[in-house]
């Protein structure tokens, strides 16, 4: 694997920035390095086709909109500073390396194929078109995902509106916030910038809804409570962190008025595959009459499958993300310790599939599509 070096430390909260950027003047490629968050905020330069390899399989960089940006310069740092015939033989192999990363996002194979298009067309410097496709696809992900914010904010005002009204005609106090519950990380971290779930999140508080977000620890990896608690830290956001298995409890004594979560692929049929436990997260919601809404964009939907607990492929990862564990002990150095006794078998599944029926919406860019065929094929359709 890469290495790959840090430019960039610093203790306590940072200032908002992109996830990944191209530094023009100095022609490098920066990343935040997720791992070392939420106790360090570091940002690391990617060098080589290597540390884009490495960075993605190591979750260095996650979430299936961000993997595919970092793959697509991933393709540029292969080929920069090569002669255009040696360019032009390495990157089917380039691309197959990348590829191979994370299989169950689609954005990774969607953003490669975007790139190789691009390739494709160039007669000129390749490295020069693959760095282009890559800067197109990064400004693309960040409107993407502020539209898609937008579509979702609205949803949410009418879910507030709606509970005020109730309560003034049960001639209650008017509420205090309105409660999402989110699971794993589906905000910046997640894409170029202001995520999915979250960017709904944020745009809702920028029209000034009192808000209160739930958020699942996810185990194994944690991202709930090491991302999306750092987050919506330092947005401003009130929050609450709760084990994975307290969704269900929250969600009975009316205490969730919505969930919205991201989606790493979703099929042509509307069925919805993320960070596992959200399937579980969906028949809460469902049994207790609570929305459950998936905020992605529309790179995330894979109009080739239908039946996604069939045809996607989920991700297994090593036993030792749910055997171990690391943070920050009471001296403030970060350590990794076991849970399990030595020896224990582990099955560590990284994604689950949530069936169509379950879902009450898709919030993308183009506006909340529901999640059935019918509508997926006309987006399908719209998009040619």
């Amino acid at each position: 694997m890469g290495s790959i070096e840090g430019v960039d430390q610093a203790n306590g909260p940072a200032p908002h920035t992109l996830t990944i950027r191209y530094d023009a003047a100095a022609d490098r490629v920066l990343i935040v390095d997720q791992t070392r968050l939420p106790h360090d905020y570091v940002e690391v330069e990617l060098k080589t086709l290597a540390d884009a390899c490495y960075a993605i399989s190591a979750m260095q960089v996650r979430g299936a909109p961000l993997i595919g940006v970092t793959a697509a310069f991933g393709v540029y740092l292969s080929l920069r500073g090569k002669e255009d015939i040696t360019a032009r033989n390495i990157v089917s192999q380039t691309v197959e390396a990348l590829a191979a990363t994370r299989p169950t996002a689609i954005n990774l194979r969607w953003a490669l194929t975007e790139v190789e298009a691009s390739l494709a067309r160039c007669d000129g410097d390749l490295a020069a078109a693959a760095l282009d496709a890559a800067l197109e696809l990064h400004a693309q992900d960040i409107g993407a995902c502020a539209l898609l914010g937008e579509h979702g904010a609205q949803r949410l005002q009418e879910f507030w509106e709606a509970k005020c009204e109730r309560a003034a005609q049960e001639g209650l106090p008017k509420p205090e916030r309105l409660n999402i519950l989110t699971h794993c990380n589906a905000g910046s971290l997640a894409t170029v910038d202001w995520g999915t779930a979250l960017a709904v999140i944020y745009k809702a508080q920028a029209r000034g809804i009192p808000l209160h977000v739930w958020v699942d620890e996810t185990r194994p990896r944690n991202q709930g409570a090491s991302l999306t608690c750092w987050e919506l830290g330092q947005r401003g956001v009130a929050h609450t962190l709760i084990v994975d298995n307290a969704g269900g409890h929250l969600m009975q004594h009316g205490h969730v008025d919505c969930c919205v979560v991201g989606s790493d692929r979703t099929t042509l049929r509307g069925d919805v595959c993320n960070k596992i436990g959200t399937y579980l997260k969906a028949l809460a919601a469902a049994d207790n009459g609570i929305p459950f809404y998936v905020a992605l964009p529309v790179s995330s939907i894979d109009f080739s499958l239908r039946d996604g607990l069939v045809e996607i492929p989920i991700e297994e990862r090593e036993p030792e993300e749910v055997s171990h564990i690391s943070g920050l002990d009471d001296q403030g150095a970060i350590r990794r310790v076991q849970l399990a006794p030595t020896g224990t078998l582990v099955s560590n599944y990284g994604f689950d599939v949530t069936p169509a029926r379950l879902v009450s919406g898709l919030i993308t860019e183009r506006g909340i599509i529901a999640a059935n065929e019918t509508a997926l094929t006309k987006l399908r359709d719209s998009l040619v």
